[in-house]
């Protein structure tokens, strides 16, 4: 596989309590092995606390609240899964807003499993290739979304995968994209 470098770029992990702890480990590592420092940002300050499945994970500290970012000061976007933490993002309008910012400004967003429902919150699907955790698909269609189902699918700067299972394939297109940078088609 090609190696990205990712020196000198910036991104943003935008996640809540119930995330599905190995899709934001994991991206996370790969992420950073490639040279980006990275922000988890969430709603609140303090930490937040992952899920292995059902179990309870482990707890992150956050680095910023969502109120005190905006998109322009980050390089890409990530969107781990999990079922709790996309639902609560996507009744936040400050958290759907900073997704939508991301898109509009051109920048790369990469999402698995239950992420999307956040892009779907944000507007952001209608008439793009995508895949997630099953359950979503008839939401992504809804959305005007085209839901397919495979490991990895890339449409200028969004990246997504299905589950935990497609992990490798998702971290390696997800910083490949965020080397790319903007991606004109890459937006709302």
């Amino acid at each position: 596989m090609k190696q990205y470098d990712l020196t000198n770029k910036k991104i943003a992990i935008l996640a809540t309590d119930g995330f599905e702890q190995i899709e934001l480990t994991k991206p996370r590592a790969a992420i950073e092995e490639a040279g980006a420092s990275i922000d988890l940002v969430s709603l609140e300050k303090g930490s937040i606390r992952g899920f292995n499945h059902t179990e309870p994970g482990d707890e992150f500290p956050v680095d910023r609240t969502v109120d005190e970012v905006q998109a322009k000061d980050y390089d890409g976007l990530l969107l781990p899964g999990g079922v709790h933490n996309p639902d609560t993002l996507r009744v936040n309008e400050q958290a759907v807003q900073f997704v939508r910012d991301f898109f509009s400004q051109h920048k790369p967003v990469a999402a698995i499993c239950h992420g999307p429902w956040t892009l779907i919150e944000a507007d952001v699907v209608r008439g793009r290739k995508l895949t997630s955790w099953p359950s979503l698909k008839t939401d992504i269609k809804n959305a005007g979304g085209n839901w397919v189902d495979e490991e990895v699918v890339v449409d200028n700067g969004l990246t997504t995968s299905r589950k935990p299972d497609d992990l490798q394939a998702f971290c390696d297109k997800a910083v490949e994209e965020f080397a790319e940078g903007k991606h004109e088609k890459q937006t709302v």
